[in-house]
């Protein structure tokens, strides 16, 4: 009797288990039939004609004419977005030099979108011709030609040095870092080391020993002081390249 017992006992077990398994076993089949429908879907509509690039938006372009670049991308007119010729791209949009970085994204169902930082100019150096101004970035990259000087933008004086050496790159940094009311009183800026900045204060005499770009919010609190205390119309040295310890001369 018992034995009866114990073998009905394991055929119910016996079942239970097989049913359990085959559960199991239909739920994995049927989650698995649903990612690969997923990924199916997904890979059709991504490569599909029907989400293929039909207009280029360029954003951002100021200097740049925005129709040269859509003009310079239009091999990608016609792909699907997910196979854009990036490397394609980078390889047209570095024939701009006024490019200084870009970002794209997908625009469904048919733009992609093109947004450019551009260069922006920190000071003028007298052009290579010998004749007017170029305005440049901090990298020197030449932005814009004048004839005469550039209004709003202080002059980077070369002498002993070239665009693009330690000293050039010392004097843009600096311009980079002041603040923005006694960048606007800055007339020349010059330098030999990037630890050398040195630079005019417009509409008078007084010459300002800067050093490097380091601490540069401390060494303009400083000088704003310091020539809250002298005589606007003196030809005066104002040393804060140890703002510590500046030093008026």
């Amino acid at each position: 009797m018992a034995a009866r017992r114990r073998q009905r006992f394991e055929r119910l077990e016996s079942r239970r288990f097989t049913e359990q398994s085959r559960r199991r076993r239909l739920t994995w089949i049927v989650s698995l039939g649903a990612v690969a429908l997923l990924v199916v879907v997904v890979l059709v509509t991504a490569y599909s004609p029907v989400f293929a690039v039909r207009a280029i938006s360029v954003e951002g372009t100021s200097r740049i004419d925005s129709a040269q670049v859509q003009s310079a991308l239009s091999d990608q007119v016609g792909r699907p977005l997910a196979l854009v010729d990036y490397g394609r791209m980078e390889s047209e949009l570095s024939g701009f030099p006024l490019i200084q970085s870009y970002s794209t994204e997908s625009s469904l169902p048919n733009t992609l979108v093109v947004r450019i930082v551009e260069r922006q100019p920190v000071g003028a150096v007298a052009a290579a011709s010998g004749a007017g101004f170029d305005l440049v970035d901090p990298a020197g990259v030449v932005v814009s030609h004048s004839d005469a000087r550039p209004d709003g933008f202080p002059v980077i004086d070369l002498s002993g040095t070239a665009i693009g050496s330690p000293g050039f790159l010392g004097a843009t940094a600096v311009l980079r870092a002041l603040p923005a009311a006694l960048l606007a009183n800055v007339d020349t800026i010059s330098a030999a080391t990037p630890d050398s900045v040195t630079f005019t204060v417009a509409g008078g005499g007084q010459k300002v020993m800067w050093g490097s770009s380091a601490n540069s919010a401390l060494k303009a609190l400083v000088l704003d002081k310091l020539i809250a205390t002298q005589n606007a119309d003196a030809t005066l040295t104002y040393d804060v390249s140890s703002p510590e310890s500046p030093v008026v001369s």
